[in-house]
């Protein structure tokens, strides 16, 4: 009978294990490729605010179905012009994802590091909560076949703090391990989902952690890699190699499915910016046309904002109410914009860069 698990202790990189093997360091090199290719193409939007404003959004919506909190995108854009008390508690749910990813995002672009008081606000945003570091017994896994244990979380909030404390240092300092940033993403994935620093929120918490390396890194410009929309394709081989790291040591693995995501996500994300670039730069042309009252503020609003209304686009260009009413009432009936009637509402729905942002490619 094998022993039982032990408490799970920091190590950042593996024990006895070569890392970078010639098929690792291939994929990561052909990850990067496309990854620089995303970077590139994501400059050709002059206004970095619309795919910000976007993108998170289905990205948040993924990384909190891997977790199982499912809403629409539908309802997440709308979200963004709704009142607050009007948004169901699941979207609310999942628009505090893109809310941590943007508080993530600033404070990096701030600083240039990921600190372990990053971490915290970030699941503090998640989770709309101050609980912080779990000081309770983490769960131990156990093979639900055999009963046997198989992971044991660190179990004292000592250990976790000092865990975090390495893991932050290992991020930050490159000087203790030279190897690619992409595999190194991939370890630091692992070795975050381990010490499990949390009562709740450490999947998205961890995966955000993702992105924003890679933004640190300079692989990245602006957090818009949609890693996320690859995991919940392949949830239960995510879950299935995540834990073969640390039962089988197999690093290799592991890190080959996440160099994988990182081109696949790169290669959808280069494909919808792509096509958000063409389909404004059309509408712009079109509008400019067509209507005196053309501005970029107006394109970069109903970009911005796949759903808007009367007083959201009234207070984004400083005009009147009736103003407002009538360029999105005149921009539907061109069939720039499709105008939706909900109860008293009248919504303004650009369904051209929403059939973008949502098609499951």
């Amino acid at each position: 009978m094998s022993p039982k698990p032990k408490e799970w202790v920091w190590s950042p990189l593996p024990p006895n294990v070569v890392i970078e093997t010639p098929e690792v360091l291939k994929k990561a090199l052909e990850a990067q490729q496309y990854l620089s290719e995303l970077k590139g193409i994501s400059q050709t939007i002059p206004n970095q605010s619309i795919l910000l404003n976007t993108l998170p959004v289905q990205e948040a919506k993924d990384s909190s179905e891997i977790e199982n909190i499912v809403t629409t995108s539908d309802a997440l854009y709308k979200a963004d012009v709704e009142q607050v008390k009007r948004i169901d508690q699941t979207t609310k749910e999942v628009q505090r994802y893109a809310i941590a990813l943007n508080e993530g995002f600033k404070r990096i672009q701030q600083s240039g590091l990921i600190k372990v008081n990053d971490i915290i606000a970030i699941q503090e945003r998640l989770e709309d909560n101050d609980a912080g570091i779990r000081s309770l017994p983490g769960t131990v896994l156990s093979n639900p076949a055999t009963g046997e244990i198989v992971f044991v979380p660190p179990q004292h909030k000592n250990v976790i703090l000092e865990a975090l404390d390495n893991l932050v240092q290992y991020i930050n300092n490159d000087d203790l391990s030279d190897i690619h940033p992409l595999i190194k993403m991939a370890i630091i994935h692992v070795q975050f989902e381990s010490i499990h620093p949390f009562y709740d929120g450490n999947g998205r918490t961890g995966r955000i952690l993702n992105i924003l390396y890679l933004v640190q890194k300079g692989l990245l410009d602006i957090p818009v890699l949609y890693l996320s929309r690859y995991i919940v394709r392949n949830k239960p081989k995510y879950y299935k190699l995540l834990q073969r790291v640390r039962t089988h040591n197999d690093w290799e693995s592991w890190i080959l499915y996440m160099l994988e995501g990182v081109k696949q996500t790169s290669m959808g994300t280069i494909e919808d910016i792509t096509q958000i670039r063409d389909e404004m730069l059309k509408v712009k042309h079109d509008i400019r046309r067509q209507f005196s009252f053309y501005s970029q503020d107006l394109i970069n609003h109903i970009f911005r904002h796949p759903y808007t209304k009367i007083n959201h686009l009234k207070d984004d260009l400083r005009i009147s109410r009736p103003t407002a009413a009538k360029y999105l009432d005149e921009l539907s009936e061109a069939g720039f914009l499709m105008k939706l009637k909900m109860g008293r509402d009248n919504y303004y729905v650009n369904s051209n860069l929403l059939d973008i942002l949502v098609d499951n490619k």
